[in-house]
């Protein structure tokens, strides 16, 4: 229980813009002990409760929008196309860091923001 309250608050730090919330959460996993494989299924599982209460509530507020634009069949074919191309992306996600771990997306980070310094530097931005 405590784990899961030390993972939860540190997903604040995802309210900064451009902060990965998935990242966070791991972060906050592999400090609390877990290991990489427990991190990321966890991450992975609250990013999936999260995004499905977050749809589930934008459905009832704009749902009747959605089917009277649409009919019902074609949001229908769009969830399920998404839900697929999910589990396949997070499946594909969970084996590559078992594998490799979380080095490729720290150097990611880090040439994404000397990119963003050089364009602020050159007022390019």
């Amino acid at each position: 229980m405590r784990a899961a309250v030390v993972i939860g608050c540190a997903q604040v730090l995802a309210l900064w813009p451009g902060t990965s919330r998935s990242l966070v959460t791991i972060l906050a996993a592999l400090a609390v002990g877990y290991s990489v494989g427990a991190a990321i299924e966890f991450s992975f599982l609250l990013g999936l409760l999260t995004l499905g209460a977050a749809t589930a509530f934008d459905l009832l507020r704009h749902g009747k929008e959605l089917f009277d634009a649409y009919g019902y069949l074609n949001p229908l074919i769009g969830f399920l196309f998404a839900f697929v191309s999910a589990v396949i992306a997070i499946r594909w996600m969970v084996t590559y860091l078992r594998r490799h771990g979380l080095e490729i997306f720290g150097w990611y980070r880090l040439v994404i923001a000397a990119v963003v310094l050089v364009l602020l530097i050159t007022n390019a931005v």
